[in-house]
């Protein structure tokens, strides 16, 4: 806007200028004088009108790139607005460099707009998918003994209990998932041992391991972090159970670590892992790798998410490792320090 107007200036000035040193050439049979004659006012209007035109059009051209832009912005919130979540707005080639940063942020947005719609409705089908089974058996049980079609015994009502913590869990998993989308995943921080945990969770789960004929071998280096001791003992207890269901009858490394400014718990099978495709999608809620599992042998899905829900509320990251040909590796990296 500055080089416009200094361009209008410019073209009346020198204009003005240029007319002088013409005059005599233009008006050979009128001498010049001090005042303002009729030749001299449209001399003067025409420069005017050139000066102006000349702002308007370029004002109107520099507008365009602003507005252009914008339009299109409008139109995609527009389309968003009425549930189309896969518009995207459009730049053009001359826009300003902020306006193409705009436009790139706001497709961004709508990209990740889109991407938690779809995950909204897959995890509604899949919750409701996760919850019928338990809650169908448990209701054919209740009716089954209802109407004498079983005996009450202990061993019954123990059956009967499991499906119920089967469901207790899913409810407490998803009620997990839900505080940390939202960031209220309440934390109690202190100062840990990562090594210790490992070893009090592994061991806690030493004899399920064993009868699905998974070998432990525990490398433990000593790794301080503030960390919340109950969360990450769950975020273990998932990793290792999930090396249970999927990888029986290999050999599981649990190791720690500590760097200059994170510690770490790595757990690793050679078991059958997973192709690079599906690497991507382990911390998908309610994904399995294999579909085809039932959900008595491929568990909820919700394992593996809730881990990685865990390490980010400490300020820090889950990941599956790259640098194995078989098994599976999964990585959770914490800050050493207090995460705000």
């Amino acid at each position: 806007m500055s080089a416009l107007t200094l361009g209008a200036f410019a073209v009346m000035f020198f204009g003005w200028i240029a007319y002088y040193w013409l005059y005599d050439w233009l008006f050979p049979a009128e001498a010049m004088t001090d005042k303002l004659q009729m030749s001299d006012l449209v001399v003067l209007g025409l420069i005017l009108a050139v000066g102006v035109s000349s702002a308007a059009i370029v004002g109107w051209l520099q507008a365009q790139r602003i507005v252009s832009p914008l339009k299109s912005v409008a139109t995609t919130v527009r389309s968003i607005a009425n549930g189309d979540f896969s518009a995207r707005a459009e730049g053009t080639k001359r826009a300003f460099s902020e306006a193409e940063s705009l436009i790139t942020d706001f497709n961004a947005m709508a990209e990740r707009l889109e991407n938690a719609e779809a995950e909204l409705r897959y995890s509604n089908s899949a919750i409701a998918h996760e919850l019928r089974t338990p809650l169908t058996i448990l209701r054919g049980r209740l009716q089954g003994l209802s109407d004498g079609a079983y005996e009450p015994s202990p061993e019954f009502y123990g059956r009967l209990i499991a499906h119920v913590d089967d469901l207790a869990r899913i409810v407490e998993d998803l009620r997990t998932l839900g505080l940390s989308s939202a960031g209220r995943l309440e934390l109690k921080l202190a100062e840990i041992d990562l090594a210790k945990e490992a070893d009090i969770a592994t061991t806690s789960i030493e004899q399920e391991l064993a009868n699905a004929g998974i070998t432990v071998k525990r490398d433990l280096g000593r790794a301080i972090v503030f960390a919340d001791q109950a969360r990450i003992r769950q975020a273990l207890l998932a990793i290792l159970d999930n090396a249970r269901r999927y990888a029986p009858g290999s050999v599981l490394v649990v190791e720690t670590r500590a760097t200059k400014d994170r510690g770490l718990i790595r757990c690793s099978d050679n078991g059958p892992g997973l192709p690079a495709s599906s690497k991507k999608r382990v911390f998908e809620r309610f994904w399995r790798g294999d579909d085809s599992r039932a959900r008595s042998s491929g568990g909820s899905g919700l394992g593996l998410p809730i881990v990685k829900a865990i390490a980010n509320a400490h300020g820090g990251d889950a990941v599956v490792s790259d640098d194995r040909e078989i098994g599976l590796s999964i990585e959770i990296w914490l800050p050493k320090t207090r995460h705000a």
